[in-house]
């Protein structure tokens, strides 16, 4: 599996965590080995969600600042896990180009989300990064 596809697992798993209200860090594990998933990019997807849990009133800030009069109870819950992925790849993992969290982040709401999504996420990911 390549980094693509564990992203978007990782956004699942973000959404079923949020969906859910529960943010644990053995939730990855759960998930991965519930759904039978072969060759995930573990440490990718462990950093990630760790990251994301770690500093998830932080993420969620940041949207919350960016996003222009939307409270983050208003944003589609899938476009939150998205951005909440893509933040904590964007905030905590050197790795990974700005450009491609932002662009995969993109790619994965014109897959999931509605069809406007993605210039809602692309806007505030760009904020974050001009502002960071």
């Amino acid at each position: 599996m390549k980094r693509k596809e564990t992203r978007e697992e990782a956004v699942k798993i973000a959404y079923c965590m949020d969906i859910n209200k529960e943010f644990d860090k053995k939730l990855p594990c759960k998930y991965i080995n519930h759904f039978e998933i072969e060759n995930a990019d573990i440490e990718y997807l462990n950093k990630t969600m760790d990251d994301l849990i770690d500093n998830l009133d932080k993420i969620d800030k940041y949207i919350t600042d960016n996003s222009k009069d939307w409270k983050i109870n208003r944003i589609a819950r899938v476009d939150l896990a998205v951005l909440r992925v893509a933040l904590s790849e964007i905030l905590y993992n050197d790795s990974i180009p700005e450009s491609v969290s932002i662009n995969e982040a993109v790619e994965i709401s014109k897959k999931y989300s509605n069809e406007d999504s993605h210039k809602f996420i692309n806007g505030i990911l760009g904020s974050v990064v001009r502002e960071i």
